[in-house]
C-alpha cells in the first residue's frame, strides 16, 4: 500500500520479455562500487527461465516491473557450509541446478529503490517460501551481503557485526531486511562475493521449511 491506498501488484514468473527491465533494475539496485559485471546479462536470464522457471519470480506494481527474486535448487550440507556465490550459482548461470536438491538457494533479489517502502522485497521472499513448500524442499538459503560492515570493520569481526545486527544494536540494509523476513544466520562465508562494502564477506541466511523440520 502507498499513502494507505491499495496498489495493484502481481507476482509471476519472469520471461524473456522482461529481460531488458530486469537488467535496468539491477543497475539501479547495485550502483558502484558494486561491480557492474555482476549485474544480470541476457545469457544468465535465459538460463533462469529455461532451467528453473519456478525460481524466476518478479513483481509488477500497477503495471510496472518493480523487482525480482531468483533461486536455484541445489544440494547443501550444513556441516560444510563454506562456499562462494559463484560456486553455488555457477556465476549466476545456475548450471548447478539439481531437480532433487534439498535447498532452494537465493541467487539474487533486486527491488527498484523508489518502490522499496512498499515492502515488495518481503512479498517476493514470502512467495519464494511458497515455492519451497510446494516443491517439498528442506530450506531456503542465501548469502546476504553486509554492506554496512565496512564502516565498523576496524572494530568488529564479521561475527561480531552480525551479532550486533541480530540484537538490534546495529542496522544493516540487507541483513536487517532478511531478518525481518524470518531468515536466520547460519554461517559467515569469507570471499563470498567481490563486494568492497561487505569486505567480501557474506552471511548465509536460512529459512527452514516448517513442514519438513525434524
Amino acid at each position: 500500500m502507498k499513502d494507505s491506498k491499495p496498489i495493484p501488484a502481481v507476482i509471476r514468473n519472469y520471461t524473456e520479455a522482461d529481460f531488458e527491465n530486469l537488467i535496468a533494475i539491477q543497475a539501479k539496485c547495485f550502483p558502484p562500487p558494486f561491480p557492474p559485471d555482476l549485474w544480470w546479462n541476457e545469457a544468465q536470464l535465459k538460463n533462469h527461465v529455461a532451467i528453473f522457471p519456478e525460481g524466476a519470480l518478479c513483481i509488477e506494481v500497477d503495471g510496472i516491473l518493480a523487482g525480482s527474486l531468483t533461486g536455484v535448487r541445489v544440494n547443501f550440507n550444513s556441516d560444510y557450509p563454506a562456499h562462494t556465490w559463484e560456486e553455488m550459482t555457477d556465476n549466476g548461470y545456475i548450471g548447478t541446478h539439481n531437480s532433487t536438491g534439498n535447498t532452494l538457494y537465493i541467487v539474487d533479489i533486486a527491488v527498484r529503490p523508489d518502490y522499496r517502502k512498499l515492502g515488495i522485497g518481503k512479498i517476493l521472499m514470502q512467495a519464494m517460501y511458497h515455492v519451497v513448500v510446494e516443491l517439498g524442499i528442506d530450506r531456503l538459503l542465501g548469502g546476504g551481503r553486509m554492506p554496512g560492515y565496512h564502516k565498523v570493520s576496524h572494530e568488529k569481526t564479521p561475527e561480531q557485526y552480525v551479532d550486533s545486527v541480530v540484537k538490534g544494536e546495529l542496522k544493516d540494509p540487507v541483513l536487517t531486511f532478511l531478518l525481518s523476513c524470518g531468515r536466520k544466520p547460519l554461517a559467515i562465508a569469507a570471499n563470498y562475493l567481490d563486494d568492497a562494502e561487505s569486505n567480501n564477506f557474506g552471511v548465509l541466511m536460512e529459512w527452514r521449511n516448517p513442514f519438513k523440520m525434524k
